[in-house]
């Protein structure tokens, strides 16, 4: 046992000491546990009208939680990299940022932080490099996606939400999966989210379409964006293929699993992701849906090989663009947009924006299905951590950011909390007041499948899967070939070829 581990062992039974008897029943009390079972927080349980329900339930003090962790006047110093707001943001979600921070330094005043936001596209390769030359920050809090491969390396210290005063059943099972390699915890689930389709009612009208009701399936939505395109001459879909980026295998695994397909079983009730599954029927026949809407019938922009849904902004807000695939936050984002548009550009946005609606991803044969996603935060391993870790430091910072207050403000416009106490506050309930369709993205985390938990993940979503799709859309491959090569690099990858 290294002198970390000790000191954590050590801190964990000094804390279970001090909730000892009357203080352990006030602890649990200021913790409580979400109102059912998790096994039960279902697509038939999970709906918008039990979202609102629970909202503003329970209160919290959160001062008073993490006093108990760590006590509010502990001097010490932490580092922390993240992915934060940028210039494309909600104005909401820059203010909460703020908030955070001015929070935090209220609340610790003594622990110095040192905090870089980075770009969401080079984090993780900045994060590598740090972690080769020993120059690592102490906590880190990567996409979901990203963090097993850093557990696998050992470069995070084991760590879970027990450290700071939660238990396992205050967060999804899915996000703990994320967090988890080989039966060992490394990571807290800080938010989690799913998208949903959000489509313009009025483009629908004009294209011919009942614009209050979105495609059921993924063959309609392919068949709605050719309408509207051959009737109105603007664009169905906003489909998105970038290398290299998350937003690519966000917005096409959806599809991929709808149909029976995979990267690799995930999908599967219990999977061993052992079996590869991107070249089977299922996801040849999403790629095909790709396929079709691209090369067949020219529906969505001819750029969508280099897009993200950024790209996809400006066309949404001109009405230009009907369908798109995004967070509650665009919302938000459509709402600011509008706010700055002036003359006639101002009177489409604010068109646009009254049209938008949300309503859950379409389903496939085999199921309805969306990307499990979020972010987590990491205590790294001291080894790779200049000057080492501030242990007491990292368990105050990662209390108060997955705490019920802060996980829930902190996801305000774009997520929702990963302490799934978050659901049950004051916040909760005013997010679901002022932030249209809140409910409606919240309401499909049921159907949530988180990426393959391997640390090959990261190189199979970023780059086997975009360049699958870019082999398709280019024709540089047929539809099966892109899929039988996107394999074969995957089997190369498993096999370290």
């Amino acid at each position: 046992m290294d002198k970390v581990q000790r000191h954590l062992l050590k801190s964990t039974i000094n804390r279970r000491m001090l909730l000892g008897g009357a203080a352990a029943t006030a602890a649990a009390i200021s913790f409580p546990r979400m109102i059912q079972a998790q096994s039960g927080v279902d697509a038939e349980t999970w709906t918008p009208e039990y979202i609102n329900s629970i909202a503003g339930t329970e209160e919290f003090d959160t001062a008073a939680d993490l006093n108990a962790i760590v006590p509010l006047d502990y001097s010490g110093r932490l580092s922390y990299w993240w992915v934060g707001p940028t210039e494309a943001s909600s104005q909401i979600d820059k203010d909460q940022n703020d908030a955070f921070w001015a929070a935090f330094a209220e609340m610790y005043p003594n622990i110095q932080v040192e905090a870089q936001n980075l770009d969401y596209n080079t984090l993780v390769d900045q994060f590598r490099t740090a972690s080769l030359g020993n120059a690592a920050p102490m906590v880190v809090k990567l996409p979901i996606l990203n963090g097993v491969e850093f557990a696998a390396k050992g470069q995070f210290m084991e760590f879970g939400p027990a450290d700071v005063g939660y238990a396992v059943e205050d967060f999804w099972p899915g996000a703990m999966k994320s967090v988890t390699w080989e039966g060992k915890t490394y990571g807290v689930p800080t938010n989690n989210e799913t998208m949903a389709l959000i489509w313009n009612a009025a483009l629908f009208d004009e294209a011919g379409l009942d614009p209050e009701t979105p495609p059921a399936t993924w063959d309609q939505l392919v068949e709605f964006s050719a309408q509207i395109h051959e009737n109105t001459g603007k664009f169905g879909y906003g489909l998105v293929a970038r290398p290299n980026a998350g937003n690519t295998p966000f917005r096409f695994m959806p599809k991929c699993w709808a149909y029976g397909g995979g990267a690799l079983d995930e999908a599967e009730d219990a999977p061993t992701y052992e079996p590869i599954y991107i070249n089977n029927d299922g996801s040849k026949a999403a790629v095909q849906v790709m396929y079709d809407m691209y090369v067949r019938d020219q529906s969505v922009p001819t750029s969508a090989l280099t897009n993200t849904q950024t790209e996809n902004q400006d066309p949404f807000i001109a009405g230009q663009l009907a369908m798109v695939i995004s967070h509650p936050s665009e919302y938000a984002v459509m709402l600011d947009r509008a706010g700055k548009a002036t003359g006639a550009d101002k009177e489409i946005a604010d068109l646009v924006v009254e049209s938008m609606r949300y309503g859950l991803l379409p389903e496939g044969p085999t199921r309805r299905a969306v990307v499990f996603g979020g972010s987590n935060v990491f205590p790294v391993n001291p080894d790779i951590v200049q000057d080492g870790q501030d242990l007491d430091a990292v368990r105050a910072f990662i209390a108060f950011s997955t705490s019920p207050e802060w996980s829930t403000k902190l996801a305000w416009a774009s997520s929702n909390p990963g302490n799934l106490n978050g659901f049950k506050t004051v916040w909760m309930k005013e997010r679901l007041e002022t932030i249209k369709n809140l409910d409606v993205t919240t309401s499909m985390l049921p159907y949530g499948i988180p990426f393959p938990v391997v640390p090959e993940s990261n190189d199979i979503m970023l780059g086997i899967v975009p360049d699958m799709l870019q082999n398709a859309l280019t024709e540089t491959m047929t539809v099966d070939e892109a899929c039988e090569d996107a394999a074969s690099k995957i089997e190369a990858l498993y096999s370290g070829m």
